[in-house]
C-alpha cells in the first residue's frame, strides 16, 4: 500500500516563469526542489563552475595544502589510502592524477575488501613504515580512524585526512563530542567549524578540492582542473549524494564533458556498455558506468578500476573494461540470489514484524551486502541491515529511510560493534556473530519510527492535466537535470483517464504500451515497465485509472511523439 501526496508550495509561478522564460509547471517544479529566490532559481537553471565557493574555505585545506607543497619539494614518499567503492576509487585517482602532476613522489593502496577492510587499519601503516612512507593521504576514509592515526603520529608519519563521512561523537545528556582523528590536517565538511557551505560533497570532490588548491598555488591551468569534474560527477551520483546546489552544478558538468572524455579507461567503458553516441544521464552513472567501476571492489579488486582510469592503451583500456562488465554482470546475478533469500527470510520468521530489519545471509558475499539492503529497503520501506559471515566476523551493510538516521542509531550501539561508520542514509558496520540478535532486539527497541513512516509515499508535484503535455514543455524539463537524490525526477499525475489499446511487448513481455484517454478525449501514448501482469489484472478490472506519469518525447525512425511513462497506478 502507498499514499499519495501532492506537493502544494507556494510561489508566484506566473511571474517566475515570466521573470526567467519558463513554463509556470517548471517553476513549480523549481520551487518543490526548495529552490526559492532569484538568485538560487538562476543558479539552478544556469549555474557554472564560477558559482561554486572555492577550496580554500575547506578547514584544514590551508594546513593540507602547505603540508604537501612541502613534502612535494623534499621529494618525500606520499601514499594514497583509498577506499574500495566507486568513490574511494575515483578520489584516490583524482590525488594521484593531480600530485603526480605537481611532481610529488607518491603511490597508492586501495584496501582489499575482504583481507583489509574498510580505511586504515594497522598492517596498513605498518606496511607504509616499511616502505619508506613519510605522509599518508587518506580519501573517502580516515574521519573515524583516530586509534589507528595517533599510531602512525606516534611511529613518525606526517597523516592528511580527506574524508566526507560523518565525524564520530559521543553523547552525553543530549550533548555531542566529536572526536577527530589527531592528523596534521583534517579536511571534512562535517568537522566542527568548517565554514564550507556544502556539507554533502563526496569523497571525490574533497580530494579534488584539494588538489584545486595546489593547482591555484602552482598557477596550473584551469583547463587541467577541468579534467577532474568526469570523475566528480561519477562518484557524485554513484555515492548518492544530494543533487543539489554545488553538486547538481558538478554533475551537470561533468556529464557535458563524459561523451568526450580524453580519459582512455573511460572512453573503453562507455564503449563496452553501449553508451558510445548517446547522451549519458545521471541515470546512466547510477545503473550502467558506476556498477561496472564498484563491481572490482565487490568481487575482485578494486585496484582493476583504478588501473582502468589510469590506463593510457586503448587496447588495454578494451580489456580491463571488458573485465569489468563481465565482473559486473555476475555480481548482478549473486545480488538477485542474496535479495531472494532475505525476503524468504523475512516473510518466514517474525522478521516481518520488525520496523527495522536486521537480516543476516551468512552465505552472501559481504560485498553485495549494500545493493541486497537497497533492494529489501524498496521492497518493505524499512531501515535495513544486511549481515554476511566474513573471514573476521560478521560485516554488513545497510540502507535507510529518509526518517530514520542509520549513523545515529548505530551510534547508540556501539558496544556491540567492532567497527562501524556512514550516513544517515547508509552505513557499514563488523561486529561479533553473538551480538547480532543482540543488535536487531536494541535497535528495534529504540526505534522511534511511527505506522505511518513505514507506508511508501509518493509525492506528485503537478496534477497535470495530459492535454497541456507539449513538445516545448518536455524539452523545458531538461532543464531541471540531472535528476537524482534531493533533485528527483518530477512526477505528474491526472485522475479518471481511459486505458485503451493496452498489449504486452518486448522480448521478455517486460513492458505493456498503451493509450491514456481523458475525460475530454483526448489520447497520448504511454508505457508501463513495473510487474506486468499485475498491471494488466488491474486494467481489466476497470474502467478508469489514476496514474502518476513522467512526459517524454518518442524519437523512432525519426518521427516524434509525445507520451508519458507510468509510474503508479490506482
Amino acid at each position: 500500500m502507498e499514499k499519495w501526496f501532492v506537493s502544494a508550495k507556494k510561489a508566484d509561478f506566473k511571474e517566475i516563469g515570466r521573470q526567467f522564460d519558463i513554463d509556470p509547471v517548471i517553476a513549480r517544479l523549481i520551487r518543490n526542489r526548495d529552490v526559492t529566490g532569484a538568485k538560487a532559481i538562476q543558479e539552478y537553471l544556469r549555474g557554472t563552475i564560477q558559482d561554486i565557493p572555492g577550496p580554500e574555505l575547506l578547514k584544514g585545506m590551508k594546513e593540507a595544502t602547505s603540508i604537501l607543497k612541502q613534502k612535494i619539494r623534499e621529494k618525500k614518499k606520499i601514499r594514497i589510502i583509498g577506499d574500495y567503492d566507486i568513490d574511494g576509487v575515483t578520489a584516490t585517482y583524482i590525488l594521484i592524477k593531480g600530485l603526480e602532476r605537481l611532481g610529488a613522489r607518491a603511490d597508492t593502496y586501495i584496501p582489499d575488501r575482504i583481507t583489509d577492510g574498510y580505511g586504515i587499519h594497522m598492517p596498513l601503516i605498518y606496511k607504509a613504515l616499511e616502505d619508506g612512507v613519510d605522509t599518508i593521504v587518506t580519501c573517502d576514509n580516515g574521519i573515524a580512524a583516530s586509534k589507528e592515526i595517533g599510531f602512525a603520529k606516534e611511529k613518525g608519519l606526517t597523516v592528511i585526512v580527506t574524508d566526507h563521512h560523518e565525524v564520530p561523537f559521543i553523547e552525553d545528556n543530549g550533548e555531542r563530542t566529536y572526536i577527530l582523528p589527531p592528523a596534521d590536517a583534517v579536511i571534512n565538511t562535517k568537522q566542527p567549524g568548517c565554514p564550507y557551505p556544502n556539507k554533502n560533497l563526496c569523497g571525490a570532490v574533497v580530494a579534488m578540492k584539494l588538489i584545486w588548491a595546489l593547482y591555484d598555488d602552482s598557477h596550473i591551468p584551469e583547463t587541467e582542473k577541468e579534467e577532474f569534474l568526469e570523475l566528480a560527477a561519477i562518484a557524485t551520483v554513484g555515492d548518492v549524494m544530494d543533487l543539489q546546489g554545488e553538486n547538481r552544478i558538478l554533475v551537470k558538468e561533468g556529464l557535458k564533458r563524459l561523451p568526450y572524455t580524453k580519459n582512455k579507461g573511460l572512453q573503453a567503458l562507455i564503449r563496452v556498455t553501449g553508451l558510445e553516441g548517446s547522451r549519458i544521464s545521471s541515470y546512466h552513472i547510477g545503473f550502467v558506468l558506476g556498477p561496472c567501476i564498484n563491481a572490482s571492489g565487490r568481487l575482485d579488486t578494486a585496484a582493476r578500476s583504478l588501473r582502468l582510469l589510469q590506463c593510457e592503451d586503448a587496447g588495454e583500456a578494451a580489456r580491463l573494461a571488458g573485465d569489468l562488465k563481465a565482473l559486473n554482470d555476475s555480481r548482478k546475478a549473486l545480488t538477485e540470489k542474496g535479495k531472494d533469500a532475505a525476503i524468504q527470510l523475512i516473510e518466514n520468521t517474525d522478521l516481518k514484524n520488525d520496523p527495522v530489519l536486521v537480516v543476516y545471509l551468512p552465505e552472501c558475499h559481504e560485498s553485495l551486502a549494500g545493493i541486497i539492503a537497497g533492494r529489501i529497503r524498496e521492497k518493505y520501506n524499512r531501515p535495513v541491515f544486511v549481515l554476511t559471515k566474513g573471514e573476521k566476523g560478521v560485516k554488513g551493510s545497510g540502507r535507510s529511510i529518509q526518517q530514520y538516521s542509520m549513523f545515529e542509531e548505530l551510534v547508540k550501539c556501539g558496544d556491540l560493534l567492532d567497527q562501524y561508520g556512514g550516513h544517515p542514509m547508509a552505513a557499514g558496520l563488523s561486529l561479533p556473530e553473538e551480538n547480532i540478535s543482540l543488535l536487531r532486539k536494541r535497535l528495534n527497541e529504540q526505534c522511534n519510527l511511527k505506522e505511518e513512516d513505514l507506508i511508501p509515499k509518493v509525492i506528485i508535484d503537478v496534477p497535470m492535466p495530459i492535454s497541456y503535455i507539449s513538445t516545448k514543455l518536455v524539452e523545458q524539463l531538461s532543464l531541471l537535470e540531472p535528476f537524482g537524490k534531493g533533485n528527483t525526477k518530477p512526477l505528474f499525475a491526472q485522475k479518471n483517464v481511459k486505458a485503451i489499446n493496452s498489449r504486452v511487448i518486448g522480448k521478455n513481455h517486460n513492458v505493456t504500451k498503451l493509450q491514456l484517454m481523458d475525460e475530454q478525449g483526448y489520447v497520448i501514448e504511454a508505457v508501463y515497465f513495473g510487474n506486468i501482469p499485475e498491471f494488466m489484472d488491474f486494467l481489466s478490472a476497470r474502467d478508469k485509472i489514476s496514474v502518476t506519469y513522467y512526459p517524454e518525447i518518442n524519437r523512432y525512425q525519426g518521427r516524434e511523439t509525445l507520451q508519458v511513462i507510468i509510474q503508479n497506478y490506482c
